[in-house]
């Protein structure tokens, strides 16, 4: 497994640059949010290996107009993916706003809604196969940080992601989400891996490095080795403390012992 890290949540008191250059220097990918805040050619000179960027602007998955904003800014997405060569994409349901709650807001997803959102998905899934990148639907907990998003449940954005069933369209599997909102990760791993393009973690409650919350990482560490996982785990959460600290604690937790 390759571990990554978000810039967003970790060494706040540095200039963004200056957060990407610490973490890489650390020996961690380097995942970043919203493009438009960054300067992109300062952040390419940094030396980092950029895990995942955001996706789109602004959109929506499940209504014909939301959809073409979001497949528009997605182009523009792949565009400065091209300057940092990010290889995934992340997108949601709907844009979010700047406190993490949907723009768009759902309290019912209706079968036309989900009709609409695979279709959605495929266009974007060809986007990404023009490119040569891949986008990830996140799942999100309703409960604690993002009320009234739809398709935000694991299960949700795994039923889509494989009525899609492109390379180019796969999940971005947020097991901080997932225990708020499902439980039962080990289990989820396993039913998931096999369209997973990238897995988040941090713990629960307080969304902060592995050890500081109710979940047992370790445990899904060997569960993921044992399925022959490769692929990238970020740390997208809080320090609960010294940010070095969160990142060691985040290593432990996912080393073979």
């Amino acid at each position: 497994m390759r571990l990554a890290a978000c810039a967003e949540m970790l060494f706040l008191g540095l200039p963004f640059a200056e957060r990407v250059r610490r973490i890489a220097d650390l020996g961690f990918e380097v995942e970043i949010w919203d493009w438009q805040t960054k300067d992109l050619d300062v952040l390419a000179k940094t030396g980092a290996t950029f895990s995942s960027m955001t996706g789109y602007l602004t959109g929506t998955l499940a209504d014909p107009a939301g959809a073409e904003r979001l497949l528009c800014t997605a182009e523009l997405s792949l565009q400065r993916a091209e300057q940092l060569d990010c290889p995934r994409l992340n997108i949601h349901g709907t844009g979010l706003d700047d406190r993490g709650l949907p723009v768009v807001a759902a309290t019912e997803v209706t079968p036309a809604m989900w009709l609409t959102a695979a279709r959605t998905l495929e266009r974007l899934a060809a986007l990404g196969e023009r490119a040569g990148r891949v986008f990830t639907l996140e799942n999100l907990n309703t409960a604690v940080d993002h009320p009234g998003t739809p398709f935000a449940k694991a299960a949700d954005t795994l039923a889509l992601v494989e009525a899609v069933g492109s390379p180019h369209l796969r999940l971005n599997l947020d097991l901080y989400h997932a225990q708020i909102g499902e439980g039962n990760l080990v289990e989820l791993v396993e039913r998931a891996l096999p369209y997973v393009g990238e897995i988040q973690v941090a713990d629960v409650p307080g969304r902060c490095e592995p050890g500081t919350g109710e979940i047992h990482y370790p445990a899904v560490a060997a569960a993921l080795r044992k399925l022959g996982y490769d692929g990238v785990v970020a740390l997208e959460g809080w320090a609960a403390g010294d940010p070095e600290q969160a990142l060691t604690r985040f290593r432990e937790a996912f080393e073979a012992h």
